[in-house]
């Protein structure tokens, strides 16, 4: 089935009627090539602060780094959280083409569960006997501009190697930008310049490193 942009907004605003204020829908159109002004349509837009001619979000950026599109299968109840910390139950739906092998839109449901969650852990408070781990990954976060999707990006790296840059080792420093690469970061404009500057390191040798990463994959 063909998907125009007509029919997804007219998905996205039952579906924002159906559940409520709560409920952000939002259309990203990856045919325009447009990466910094992705967002075509949205409902409930307070949710996340964002609005039409807004940038990508994360999953975003990795569909356009992934070349195989017909790989790319729907993300399902996933937790993410707003610039405000605002936790949400979100759902990615990719929009292929006729011919299946490219994302013309990608459809995305975030829907506010902070008061649910409020609520349950109160209940999980007179109910559990056993303590709750913290231990939990954090939700990505949705940003309004690719500026702050990079920086984003570039802390899920240090979060993910477990120290600060400048404390990094080389292989340390190359897994961190395997992370950024693989999320999409370089499809950022002059993103380059600042993740060098961020790692300490020259852009000749970033791209080194990207190199060595590309390498292993190929063997």
């Amino acid at each position: 089935m063909t998907y125009t942009l007509g029919l997804l907004t007219q998905i996205a605003d039952g579906l924002s009627r159906q559940f409520g204020p709560d409920c952000e829908v939002v259309i990203h159109d990856l045919k325009k090539h447009d990466m910094e002004h992705s967002i075509v349509y949205i409902t409930n837009g307070h949710i996340t602060n964002r609005q039409v001619g807004d940038g990508p979000s994360k999953v975003v950026l990795e569909t356009l780094h992934n070349k195989d599109a017909a790989s790319l299968k729907d993300h399902l109840g996933y937790l993410t959280r707003s610039a405000n910390g605002r936790i949400l139950k979100s759902s990615t739906f990719y929009i292929h083409n006729e011919e299946g092998d490219a994302i013309d839109y990608i459809l995305a449901i975030n829907f506010d569960i902070t008061g649910l969650m409020t609520v349950d852990r109160a209940i999980k408070a007179l109910i559990d006997t056993e303590p709750q781990s913290d231990a939990k990954k954090q939700p990505d976060q949705i940003v309004t501009n690719v500026t702050d999707l990079l920086d984003s990006l570039i802390e899920q790296s240090v979060l993910m190697i477990g120290k600060p840059a400048a404390l990094m080792n080389k292989e340390e420093k190359v897994a961190a930008i395997q992370f950024l690469n693989d999320a999409g970061a370089f499809l950022i404009t002059k993103s380059g310049d600042k993740i060098s500057k961020y790692f300490g390191i020259s852009k000749f040798t970033l791209y080194s490193y990207i190199d060595v990463n590309s390498r292993k994959t190929d063997n």
